[in-house]
């Protein structure tokens, strides 16, 4: 039993990697705090789910679809919002207010366009058969999302360490000022990674009705709980941390539901408690030393 919940939430935090990697790239790049993250993984959801119910669309295939239709719908909405709030005195507590009066519209129209109901997709579409691994058998939707969970962390690894945009971010996120007066268009290297962050968020959404059962408008807050938990777990402004989050949140949250199902639903308040105690900068946070 130790075993299988071991590597299930091993599997269940690679999907929980995905869920939590968009809002650390955007933080990591622009020191915003976006508490819509969650609504954006919901619209995913809801995306997929349209796709699937009125042409029969492989969620592999809306994930493709997704991928390029958020990236292309994120640039002009940084260019529309992001900017005049970088321009604030207090950045990141604006984009607080900013993005929770945007997570409410959103939820509110999602609401309204879909209504209260559970939306899903059958199980079966993403395979009629478990997949044994290691000797334990796992759902194949399970295994489709950490394996594309996993294609979406490398194509972000590489994409920023072995790519010129990629580099370019990486000045960005080391000292935004020094970036601007060398010449690098930081608003350019900040849309497109406002763009892919949404991207990451919708694609995690292509597989919440597999990994959460089912779908609603109210689903947001409860992702960007765990969303939360998973980046300050593997460090605030480091998306590649954001594996290790994600890992240790998976398992943690299989061992919990296995061994203490009543406190399962607080174990990302716990862990969040628990990091912000013993190491406030993040499992892979450099420490400050005080002089």
């Amino acid at each position: 039993m130790l075993y299988h919940a071991v590597l299930g939430g091993l599997v269940y935090g690679l999907y929980f990697t995905l869920v939590g990697l968009g809002l650390n790239l955007m933080f990591g790049v622009m020191r915003i705090v976006n508490l819509a993250h969650g609504d954006v993984i919901m619209l995913g959801a809801y995306a997929a789910w349209a796709l699937f119910t009125a042409w029969a669309v492989h969620p592999l295939l809306a994930a493709l679809a997704i991928l390029l239709a958020f990236t292309a719908i994120g640039i002009p909405v940084y260019y529309l919002i992001v900017p005049r709030l970088l321009r604030a005195r207090d950045a990141e507590m604006l984009s607080l207010i900013l993005f929770f009066g945007l997570q409410q519209i959103i939820e509110a129209a999602a609401t309204i366009a879909f209504g209260t109901t559970e939306r899903s997709i059958p199980g079966r579409v993403l395979g009629h058969h478990p997949v044994r691994i290691l000797g334990q058998v796992l759902p194949a939707a399970w295994v489709w999302a950490g394996a594309v969970s996993a294609v979406c962390v490398a194509a972000l690894y590489l994409y920023l360490y072995h790519s010129p945009p990629g580099m370019l971010t990486r000045a960005v996120m080391s000292n935004r000022e020094e970036a601007k007066a060398s010449g690098i268009d930081v608003d350019r290297v900040c849309s497109l990674a406002f763009g892919i962050a949404l991207a990451l968020a919708g694609i995690a959404g292509v597989f919440a009705p597999f990994m959460l059962g089912s779908v609603t408008p109210a689903i947001g807050p409860d992702l960007n709980i765990a969303a939360f938990a998973v980046i300050v777990i593997g460090t605030l402004g480091n998306p590649i941390g954001t594996v290790l989050g994600g890992i240790i949140y998976g398992v943690s949250l299989m061992l919990m539901q296995t061994f203490l199902s009543a406190w399962a639903n607080l174990l990302p308040n716990l862990l969040l408690i628990a990091v912000l105690l013993v190491r406030p900068s993040g499992l892979l946070g450099r420490r400050v030393r005080r002089a």
